[in-house]
């Protein structure tokens, strides 16, 4: 953390606001703080975004970037807040003020990790990106009912800046946000189709994926496998390091998933290629209780992007959770799986440009501070930029984290 911070966390130890891996700039999540980490608007949404906007901007600088350099944001709201989705996402448009607007998803979560903050906002820029002789851009208009909030009312569902992509989160709702069925593994294959017909137009496929993160409504087995092996069956192995994590709200209602990728695809002698990546998997790191494609760790172009590490028993499929129900022992054990991981590139902990951070909380600043306790003390040197996402309940009452990361390579 620099001696006199753009902004900071509310949270003593010392931690980063921006990070540098192979060519991107990684922003964690950004709340309304200033130097100090006090939060500038208490409960007022609005102000909130627009501040957390100011300190992305901010952060971005550090690494020579502005909001127009970046490819994806991503950010997590308190609904019933006084914005909707739909505005929420006209105010960030209207606020990066480029077009093509950067890939944008937004969720409504039911707690923030920080006592009185309504949104966090992640960031991912490339320095130049709209200069590049190879960008691509997939888009669609905002639906009518939606479209006098936005000063250009046309969505990025998809874009290529140079070799790395990015598809923002899709649900199955269509234009009037009506959803067609209430069967979750129908609506993921909704999804999963939109996602390949934006991949397509991006001149990429599913292969390309560096990074797969997902959503859904469940707290038991069943109801994840079938949606998961849905999700699966679009991809073949070695496929993209993985993250899905149960949630408790999505827009519209009715909505059961939500899935977006990240990848990397180049333009060679005029054809669209795959460019081949490094894979970790150390046996000791766990597998899942069904076959699917994804890998653990992948590393590409100068970065390494891990799966969603979570604590199960190591070096074994059966799905069963080590220190069931203890949230800060389960957690330096996943991040014992982060670290083997990198290891595997050669890698260690202090090479982390993001973290991003699911875990069970009763809502409360103090059980996010124990929490980041527990993953600092895991990692040497400080933090780095990191989102943490605070739940009411994880996968089951025995799970409660799952974290993944990008390193430097």
């Amino acid at each position: 953390m620099m001696s006199d911070p753009v902004w900071q966390l509310p949270y003593q130890r010392s931690h980063e606001v921006a990070g540098l891996a192979g060519g991107l700039v990684f922003v964690g999540g950004a709340g309304d703080f200033d130097g100090v980490g006090a939060l500038r608007h208490p409960g007022n949404l609005e102000a909130q975004l627009g501040g957390a906007l100011d300190n992305v901007e901010a952060a971005l600088g550090i690494e020579g970037c502005g909001l127009g350099d970046a490819v994806r944001i991503k950010l997590f709201y308190a609904p019933d807040s006084g914005m909707n989705e739909w505005e929420i996402l006209a105010a960030i448009h209207d606020r990066v003020g480029c077009q093509p607007a950067p890939a944008i998803t937004a969720n409504p979560v039911p707690m923030q990790p920080f006592a009185g903050q309504l949104v966090q906002i992640q960031a991912i820029a490339q320095k130049g990106w709209r200069e590049n002789a190879d960008v691509r851009v997939v888009s669609e208009p905002v639906p009518q009912a939606h479209a006098g909030l936005f000063g250009v009312p046309v969505l990025t569902r998809g874009l290529r800046a140079g070799e790395f992509f990015s598809v923002p989160g899709r649900t199955a709702a269509g234009d009037d946000d009506t959803v067609p069925t209430d069967n979750g593994t129908e609506q993921t294959h909704i999804v999963m189709q939109r996602l390949q017909d934006t991949l397509t137009g991006l001149g990429a496929t599913f292969q390309d994926a560096i990074k797969k993160e997902g959503y859904y409504f469940g707290t038991d087995m069943e109801t994840w496998a079938g949606m998961a092996a849905t999700r699966a069956s679009y991809f073949r192995e070695p496929a993209a390091p993985a993250t899905v994590v149960p949630c408790q709200r999505l827009y519209p209602d009715g909505a059961q998933t939500k899935v977006e990728v990240l990848g990397y695809r180049e333009e060679w002698n005029g054809f669209d290629k795959y460019i081949p990546r490094d894979d970790s998997w150390p046996k000791r790191v766990w597998d899942w209780p069904i076959p699917v494609p994804y890998r653990q760790g992948s590393r590409l172009r100068g970065s390494i992007w891990t799966g969603g590490q979570v604590p199960f028993e190591p070096g074994f499929n059966g799905g069963a959770a080590v220190y069931p129900g203890d949230l800060l022992r389960q957690t330096r054990y996943t991040m014992s799986y982060v670290d083997e991981i990198l290891r595997g590139f050669g890698a260690v902990s202090s090479d982390l440009r993001l973290l991003v951070c699911y875990f069970t909380s009763d809502g409360s600043q103090g059980a996010t501070e124990k929490f980041l306790d527990a993953v600092a003390d895991s990692v040497a040197g400080p933090l780095p930029p990191i989102t943490c996402v605070p739940q009411p309940l994880m996968h089951n009452d025995e799970m409660t984290v799952e974290i993944w990361g990008v390193a430097k390579a």
